[in-house]
């Protein structure tokens, strides 16, 4: 696992700084689930908070109500789309480890937003080929994907079928510390993210916007 440099919590960049002090709007219990994920062994899996923060304003800016969060973690992106939704919207938490889940369930219960975040513990692509095959086809309006990167394409491919047409895909991590411009790495993680990149970059069904922000966003909107 790469310990990304890019993300604002570890970024030594002063205009990273600057941007963050003049735009991180963060609630207290967000701040101090943020600071318990950074001591644990695995801290750089955490969601860069510019990061959740557009994804936020975003999923408000299109009116969405059902997100699904693909990669958990401790909690920290969930936590923050269910301060996004309103009061009757649903977040679909896909995890392998409910024990990094659990630190964050108690952030979320004082959040007070336990009642609209779903959990499902099994394999992310199962859950997913579920919701399929259960109808629910074009109902979600927002997804963020940032779980293993092998498996980045196919959770593309089901959160097609499941976001609704003006829906969004975003894709954390798809520039990987740099390393997806460095030819020397042939790793299976960097190389499935270079050719998801150049995937996306030619795929029709999506219009497409690849920002460099935290450690990569690749922000995918459904025809």
């Amino acid at each position: 696992m790469i310990e990304s440099l890019m993300k604002s919590y570890r970024n030594k960049d002063p205009l990273v700084a600057y941007t963050m002090q003049h735009s991180l709007r963060q609630t207290d219990v967000q701040k101090r689930l943020d600071e318990v994920t950074l001591k644990h062994r695995r801290a750089g899996m955490l969601g860069a908070p510019e990061v959740l923060q557009l994804n936020a304003n975003l999923m408000q800016a299109i009116g969405a109500k059902k997100v699904l969060d693909v990669g958990v973690f401790t909690g920290a992106s969930s936590l923050s789309a269910a301060l996004a939704l309103p009061a009757d919207g649903e977040v679909h938490s896909l995890d392998l480890c409910e024990e990094y889940v659990n630190i964050g369930k108690p952030f979320w219960e004082e959040a007070g937003v336990t009642n609209k975040i779903h959990l499902h513990i099994a394999p992310a692509g199962d859950t997913l080929q579920k919701f399929i095959q259960e109808g629910r086809l074009g109902t979600f309006d927002f997804a963020f994907i940032d779980a293993d990167k092998v498996g980045y394409d196919n959770y593309y491919e089901c959160c097609l079928k499941l976001i609704r047409p003006g829906g969004i895909i975003a894709f954390d991590n798809t520039l990987w510390d740099g390393n997806v411009i460095n030819s020397e790495d042939q790793s299976e993680d960097t190389v499935a993210l270079r050719k998801l990149n150049e995937k996306l970059r030619d795929d029709q069904r999506i219009n497409i916007s690849f920002l460099k922000i935290g450690d990569g966003l690749t922000l995918c909107f459904k025809k």
